[in-house]
């Protein structure tokens, strides 16, 4: 992979779906200044973990990176849970995107059967990640810079509008700022705004795609670094941006109850077909977001058999580089979570996305740990810091404030009553996951002793 095709992946792993329709409804939420306050924070942890992940991975670039250093540097207990909580996560938002793609596909064609278009997508997504690793990348960076340039539009039109230059229906004057002040800082209280963070770390997941990308990727010393470094910014541009044009030119109470924001923003400045237009810019939201959840969720497969941590029939490649072993039980993983939310929407997958919602930020945690150990380790073993091409600042407070403010937006889920059942059903699981590692150890241990 290239320096762009990088960029774009990382890009495409954390635009989607809830930046598109669920933004709308957290500015109802907590408000607009709320809103971007706790959008503010969420994207200053993302880029401290960013910045463990950059000196593991250019120090150890490694495919499917996230489960090799935890192994390494926490254990190898802790390496198993971190790939499987990663290839759950992406396998259940593969069966979620693949429903949510063919709803889309009813609008247009509202005779159709759901079915038929998911499966049709699952098809193109597993062929896009069979052909070769050049063309899934080449494939994610022309779905992501579709949304980019959409969510560049919205910002550019957005902002002329509120000045003025271009005209609102219904307003004979320019908005500006007005909405964001109007009721009050924090209209639905601050408590509001803590309840918004609780979520705001899982929308900016899939940036840590990166690390995964690492082993695929030429020359990882001078590309991650720079997707690294650019990674905040990206984050402030494209959601910060997006959400302070939403909540100047919509009225907070009504900020995309109904429909997304970005719709109603367009169709307020008379942008002809503005639902068709945002309804493609989610569609492709969607399927990137499948596109780089199938890759994700099958180099977790891949390094954990390289790991020796499941059969090593499950990293063998065809002729391309492709595990497709692994690929294909992805794949059947998505489907069954597809399966699932129809079938058992109220307990089985209930119990699946729970999990997986809090994934993700696991895994920001053992990031940050194991770069701190990675640290002592380089240290301890002769070497200085000086040494590594890509070194975390003030090393080791950010780490440490990566680990805590992660771990942090776990237990606090404590206080907000309609994601507590993730707690609950994340920490037995996860105990699950080290006992069967743990218990496969033993049982191997003992079939040596005999």
């Amino acid at each position: 992979m290239e320096s762009r095709h990088l960029l774009m992946i990382s890009l495409g792993g954390v635009i989607g779906t809830g930046l598109f329709l669920s933004s709308g409804y957290t500015i109802h939420e907590a408000g607009p200044i709320g809103t971007i306050l706790a959008y503010g924070i969420g994207a200053i942890v993302v880029y401290l973990v960013m910045l463990c992940l950059g000196e593991l991975s250019v120090a150890m670039p490694e495919t499917g990176s996230f489960h090799v250093y935890a192994d390494k540097y926490i254990g190898p207990g802790t390496g198993f849970t971190v790939a499987i909580l990663y290839w759950l996560t992406w396998t259940v938002a593969l069966g979620s995107e693949f429903t949510a793609a063919g709803l889309i596909m009813q609008t247009w064609f509202p005779k159709s059967p759901t079915w038929i278009w998911s499966a049709l997508f699952m098809i193109v997504i597993f062929v896009s990640n069979a052909l070769s690793v050049k063309f899934f990348a080449e494939t994610e960076f022309w779905f992501s810079s579709i949304k980019v340039i959409a969510i560049v539009l919205f910002i550019i039109l957005g902002g002329l509008a509120i000045f003025g230059v271009i005209h609102i229906k219904g307003s004979t004057h320019a908005p500006m700022f007005n909405n964001l002040f109007k009721d009050g800082i924090f209209p639905n209280g601050f408590k509001a705004v803590f309840t918004t963070m609780l979520t705001v770390n899982f929308a900016f997941s899939g940036t840590e795609l990166i690390g995964v990308t690492a082993g695929e990727t030429k020359n990882p010393g001078k590309n991650i670094p720079r997707a690294i470094h650019t990674t905040l910014l990206r984050l402030v541009i494209f959601f910060i941006g997006s959400i302070v044009v939403m909540a100047a030119l919509i009225p907070w109470q009504k900020a995309g109850v109904n429909q997304s924001p970005f719709v109603l923003v367009f169709k307020s400045i008379g942008l002809p077909f503005a639902g068709d237009l945002m309804n493609f810019v989610v569609l492709t939201a969607i399927l990137s977001a499948a596109n780089s959840g199938l890759y994700a969720s099958t180099r977790m497969l891949w390094s954990l058999a390289h790991e020796g941590m499941i059969p090593m029939s499950y990293a063998k490649t065809n002729s391309r580089g492709v595990p497709l072993i692994a690929l294909t039980l992805s794949m059947l993983g998505g489907i069954l979570a597809l399966i699932s939310s129809v079938v058992a929407a109220s307990t089985v997958y209930l119990i699946l996305v729970s999990i997986s919602g809090l994934a993700v930020v696991i895994v920001w945690m053992a990031i940050a740990l194991s770069e701190i150990n990675f640290r002592k380790s380089w240290l301890k073993s002769g070497h200085t810091a000086d040494e590594l091409k890509f070194k975390t600042l003030w090393y080791p407070v950010i780490p440490w404030a990566a680990f805590i403010m992660s771990l942090l937006s776990c237990v606090l889920i404590v206080f907000d009553p309609n994601q507590r059942s993730a707690l609950f059903y994340m920490i037995p699981f996860v105990l699950l996951c080290y006992g069967v590692y743990y218990g496969k150890e033993y049982l191997k241990s003992r079939r040596l002793e005999n």
